[in-house]
């Protein structure tokens, strides 16, 4: 089970427009720009407390913080909470370790900064992989779950969210590997769709956009306010700055 999330939805027809093999691919992007959305955010945190902390615990974070995204302890306690009883706790499971290790084979990772964890500075962020992974399921009866995943081959987790997605199969075929001349390797030639999900493909790929915002929102809650301030502090030293250089051209005038 690695570092992973317990939530899965529909992918594109091909991995960003490109081939790729198995284990191989490479990462979409995820859309930044729903980090800056509240109503996003609000729906990634329905779909984590539904779908991912079942398994998945987020000890880090209480579920009073989610008032950042502008929802009430009310709207909190009575949508958002069922593993606890008061707003204030932290983001616990019931799941016992050991008997999560017999079922999976892997305890599953808490996730309060998986999207923070997962970061490759040669494929891109956290955020990314999260983005790819969940959208890069597919059925493979040779596996216990009888699930694969295209970013985390001979995944530990299942495909929980196949309902919304819909159960696909993924057509591989046959090719010389460029990188050792005699091999042969599997590359991916898109999906087909076995079983219609509740979602569309446009709508699970926003869905996961949603779920990740709010993983990445998550693991630094504090990261807009960080940034706004950022801002304002360069604002004021720039000022200072020009004011600093003023205030000392006119005191050496005169000594000059």
């Amino acid at each position: 089970m690695k570092k992973l999330i317990a939530t899965l939805l529909i992918g594109l027809g091909l991995i960003g427009g490109a081939q790729a093999s198995e284990g191989g691919i490479p990462w979409d992007k995820f859309p930044k720009d729903k980090m800056q959305d509240v109503a996003s955010l609000q729906n990634g945190a329905k779909l984590f407390v539904n779908y991912c902390l079942n398994c998945h615990s987020a000890a880090f974070m209480r579920y009073n913080r989610m008032r950042d995204l502008g929802l009430t302890e009310a709207q909190i306690k009575s949508n958002l909470m069922f593993a606890s009883e008061k707003v204030g706790d932290v983001m616990k499971i019931s799941l016992d370790a050991k008997q999560a290790k017999d079922f999976f084979g892997a305890t599953p990772p808490d996730l309060t900064v998986i999207a923070r964890s997962r970061a490759d500075g040669a494929k891109g962020s956290g955020a990314d992989y999260l983005y790819t992974y969940l959208r890069t399921y597919y059925r493979d009866d040779t596996k216990a779950t009888g699930w694969n995943n295209l970013a985390f081959p001979s995944v530990a987790m299942p495909h929980v969210l196949w309902e919304l997605q819909g159960q696909r199969v993924a057509k591989f075929e046959e090719a010389d590997d460029p990188h050792e001349h005699g091999k042969k390797i599997h590359v991916l030639k898109g999906f087909e769709q076995a079983t219609p999900g509740k979602l569309d493909a446009l709508q699970y790929d926003n869905a996961v956009g949603d779920l990740v915002a709010y993983l990445q929102w998550m693991g630094e809650p504090a990261q807009g306010e960080r940034f706004r301030l950022g801002v304002l502090v360069l604002l004021f030293l720039s000022v200072f700055t020009v004011l600093a250089w003023r205030l000392n051209a006119s005191y050496w005038k005169d000594v000059k």
